[in-house]
């Protein structure tokens, strides 16, 4: 839809509304000018090439050559951080307190089915269609018509609400050539969709307000702050319900940029809200999301029976409150590319530590050492190379703990510990070591290392 169909307001934090042009930006609102040049009046930044592509493809992460454009493929270390993120991505809806029911299915569905063709209608033009044996198929472009498709079956009180479905979700959107960036923006991609179901509007909002904060503290655990765009297809919403609204500002403490669409459409929803970073480019990147659905629920026949025994459609809340995978490494590259030194963090770091002997003589020690250093990631340097070379590579890949061993380490069993964050080197024991991993992964997935312990007996699969 043309942004000329749309109308765009400034609520600030005392919940005044300002005409684009009457809003005066003050003293840290630059990404938030930033988000309202593009998204209102069309404004982007010129960009360029970005910086973490190299790294992308460092860890194995690239578009694949034989497949259509905008599809990913992930090596080894690409794909370890996919699984770590898909995890977690698992572990936020369930943090909520609710019941969070997993579901799986089919990414493929009749238009046939009236549902389905309606929800396609109003989604846009950018969907996955084509026809097998005389019928016309689409693909999904997010969890929504398997989980809706399995709820309309189940039976459901009031007093089961709320509750949560989950997928993480391979999803289909014919996104434009010129627009596809690795990873962020990909023709098929994985959303973590979850589904809120919740009795009337009143309780979406009470659970909207509950996801709007774990979004927003999802993004201050990586360091990171979102603004963000309230997009409302009607106004007399918001009038009704600005205090919720103000309620939302004041967890942002900034302002937030509206959206009124035109009236007269046949909306499924009520609100829905955009999260943005802005990137190293001076680009809004969308990565999380939270939607008040008021009418796939009827469209789908999922309902419960209220108190007075009387069958009611749910309200739906959609919300990825880290985004798609995608997306969340987008945003794990592009903090990176901010630091001094770039890397992932302790948990998305597919070797947290490495070992790396000075001679052949000390490889034996270095197995030791790492059998110690449980619950750690830890690799080794086995190859003939020089120590120089191993220092750099290691750089190269990221490791956040360095430790050259030779035999002055071997006799103390102190281990001195390069930071990459930043390049100091302190002399640890190994159960301090295991302290400091353990720290800075805390709350976060653990998986052990994913490839062999010794490098020589890796492929060379580096990008």
């Amino acid at each position: 839809m043309a942004n000329a169909d749309k109308r765009f307001m400034i609520l600030g934090t005392d919940g005044k509304l300002y005409e684009l042009g009457n809003y005066k930006y003050k003293k840290g609102e630059e990404d938030f000018r930033i988000m309202v040049e593009k998204e209102a009046l069309g404004k982007d930044n010129p960009g360029g090439e970005p910086e973490h592509l190299v790294h992308c493809k460092h860890f194995g992460i690239d578009w694949e050559p034989m497949s259509d454009s905008g599809h990913i493929h992930y090596g080894p270390l690409g794909s370890f951080m996919f699984d770590q993120i898909a995890q977690y991505s698992k572990d936020v809806p369930k943090s909520l307190g609710i019941p969070i029911y997993g579901m799986k299915g089919t990414p493929l569905f009749k238009l046939s089915e009236k549902a389905i063709g309606e929800h396609a209608k109003l989604y846009g033009d950018r969907l996955y269609e084509f026809e097998l044996e005389k019928r016309k198929f689409v693909l999904r472009y997010a969890a929504c018509f398997q989980q809706f498709a399995i709820m309309r079956n189940w039976m459901i009180s009031y007093k089961n609400l709320p509750f949560g479905g989950f997928e993480v979700a391979d999803s289909w959107r014919h996104e434009q050539s010129g627009e596809l960036l690795l990873p962020f923006r990909a023709r098929r991609f994985h959303m973590p969709d979850c589904h809120i179901a919740c009795k009337d509007v009143e309780q979406a909002k009470e659970w909207t307000l509950n996801v709007h904060d774990k979004i927003y503290g999802e993004i201050e655990k990586v360091g990171r702050d979102y603004v963000s765009l309230y997009n409302f297809t009607s106004e007399e919403f918001f009038e009704k319900n600005k205090d919720f609204i103000m309620k939302m500002v004041a967890r942002e403490k900034k302002p937030v940029l509206l959206c009124f669409y035109p009236p007269g459409k046949n909306y499924y929803w009520v609100l829905n809200v955009e999260y943005m970073i802005i990137d190293k480019m001076k680009r809004p990147r969308e990565i999380g999301t939270v939607q008040i659905d008021v009418g796939n629920a009827d469209r789908f026949g999922i309902k419960y029976t209220d108190s007075d025994n009387t069958r009611k459609p749910v309200v739906l809340l959609h919300t990825a409150m880290i985004g798609s995978i995608e997306r969340y490494l987008y945003l794990m590259f592009d903090s990176a590319m901010r630091m001094k030194n770039p890397m992932m963090p302790m948990w998305l770091s597919p070797t947290q530590v490495r070992l790396c002997p000075v001679n052949d003589t000390l490889i034996d020690y270095c197995k030791s050492v790492a059998e110690g250093l449980a619950g750690v990631r830890v690799d080794i340097d086995d190859r003939n190379e020089k120590i120089g070379k191993k220092i750099r590579d290691a750089e190269h890949d990221w490791v956040p703990l360095i430790i050259v061993v030779g035999e002055k380490e071997k006799e103390s069993g102190l281990l001195p510990v390069r930071f990459r964050e930043n390049s100091e080197v302190k002399s640890m024991e190994a159960e301090a070591v295991i302290k400091y991993v353990d720290e800075k992964s805390m709350g976060f997935p653990y998986e052990e290392l994913s490839v062999p312990m010794l490098i020589s007996k890796r492929p060379i699969f580096y990008g």
